[in-house]
């Protein structure tokens, strides 16, 4: 198992994205681009990972490569041919394990053969065989509900391997597992790749954990924002099996760590200055967290600065985590980041050791400073007599610079900061937002 990890351009490609362009209609009709311009080859013998921030077209693009949407310019050509819906020889493992409840695990095994006409001997032959290469021999008449969150991940690594395709995508495969399962079933999932037990001759793989990405992938993919396009492309020239410890792979990880936070800083600043800033996207990250992660910032172990790839791990957080709380604390001016590296500012350092009343005041002043969506949500309120407005209005403005999901993500989010900072309310039965005079 020393297979050296290269991009051999004379194999056969397997899919390939010609200047694909992919937009979704606001709601005035008009076109909002999310992929600008893709171009890729993956090509048979090929791991391609995809990293990016949230709303680089990561998962839009996935999408695209399965024929599950049509890119609205550009063409993707699969095995040679336009690819024009969902097409024999692709299969999709998801984020979530997706099984039918009602279903065994063979049963959902041989859900996924429905569409290619077997008979029932040859489903059940076929199927039999998924299971037990991927380790679930003896559990083919257990429900889903029986077994534990790596069994149903690896039933549905079976459902996708049984039609043995030629390409298989994967969306963020092991995210909703504990560190300890999920790297088993990447190991055996190399194992089977490495040691060519799989049919599959290419895949293509989004994540947001960049260890992972080096630990699986030859060749990765960092796509930028706004519209998501194809920002840096970085080789993995690494035997397998690769070690975490190795000086050349702790030097690639390095490496898009910096690559992704330089990324991260500009796309916030290029955000800030669109709209007004209301195209500025607001990352999923409790209060707790921020609070969380500045006083370990600025404990004596770090004393306000440390490189983002050396605080994940013993804070017990995936790289997928630690770039959603940098940029949020990037947004809210309480870290500077530049070349990988964090770095506490002033008032990072006031907030780190501040009471929970200081706390509240300095983050509201940042709010209202650094985000202009909560500024402008609190400036409705001011504005009109009963200091009361609907969420469908900040809703329909956001969906004007944003993609849906990721407006309304970015409104919780808003939503979440705000009744932290006591600048508004908000009643979920409702969907209304308000204002507590008391709290000014």
């Amino acid at each position: 198992m020393d297979r050296m990890a290269t991009t051999d351009v004379t194999r056969v490609p397997t899919i390939v994205f010609d200047k694909v362009c992919m937009g979704f209609a606001k709601p005035s009709g008009e076109p909002l681009p999310v992929l600008a311009d893709i171009d890729l080859v993956l090509r048979e013998g090929e791991i391609l990972g995809l990293l990016g921030r949230s709303g680089s077209g990561k998962s839009t693009l996935l999408r695209i490569a399965a024929g599950l949407i049509k890119p609205t310019g550009g063409r993707v050509l699969y095995r040679g041919a336009p690819l024009a819906g969902p097409a024999e020889g692709i299969a999709v493992v998801f984020q979530t394990f997706a099984l039918y409840p009602w279903l065994t695990v063979l049963e959902n095994v041989e859900f996924g053969l429905d569409a290619l006409g077997l008979s029932l001997d040859e489903a059940r032959r076929r199927a039999m065989s998924a299971i037990d290469l991927i380790g679930l021999d003896g559990f083919q008449s257990a429900f889903p509900r029986e077994l534990s969150g790596g069994m149903r991940q690896r039933v549905g690594f079976a459902r996708a391997i049984v039609s043995e395709p030629t390409l298989l995508l994967m969306d963020e495969p092991f995210s909703a597992l504990d560190v300890l399962t999920a790297e088993t079933l990447r190991t055996d999932f190399l194992d089977l790749w490495v040691e060519h037990q799989l049919s599959t001759k290419a895949v293509l793989m989004v994540t947001h954990n960049i260890e992972e990405a080096v630990m699986m992938c030859d060749r990765l993919l960092v796509l930028g924002a706004n519209s998501g396009h194809v920002a840096a492309e970085i080789p993995v020239p690494l035997p397998q099996p690769r070690n975490r410890l190795d000086a050349a792979f702790v030097a690639i990880v390095n490496e898009i760590y910096s690559i992704l936070t330089s990324r991260m800083v500009q796309s916030i600043g290029e955000q800030s200055q669109r709209h007004g800033g209301l195209a500025l996207l607001l990352p999923d990250v409790s209060i707790n967290r921020i609070g969380g992660f500045v006083e370990n910032l600025a404990s004596p172990s770090y004393g306000g600065q440390v490189e983002l790839a050396k605080i994940a791990i013993p804070l017990g957080l995936k790289s997928g985590d630690v770039f959603p709380i940098a940029v949020a604390l990037q947004i809210l001016d309480f870290v500077d980041i530049k070349d990988g590296t964090i770095k506490l500012t002033t008032a990072g350092r006031v907030f780190a050791r501040s009471d929970t009343d200081e706390r509240k005041r300095l983050f509201k002043e940042h709010l209202l400073l650094f985000v202009p969506l909560v500024a402008h949500i609190h400036q409705v309120l001011d504005e009109r007599e009963a200091h009361r407005a609907p969420r469908k209005r900040f809703e329909l403005e956001l969906q004007d610079h944003l993609h849906r999901n990721d407006a309304e993500k970015t409104l919780r989010t808003a939503i979440d900061w705000g009744r932290y900072a006591e600048l508004f309310t908000y009643d979920d039965r409702t969907r209304t937002f308000g204002r507590d005079d008391s709290k000014g």
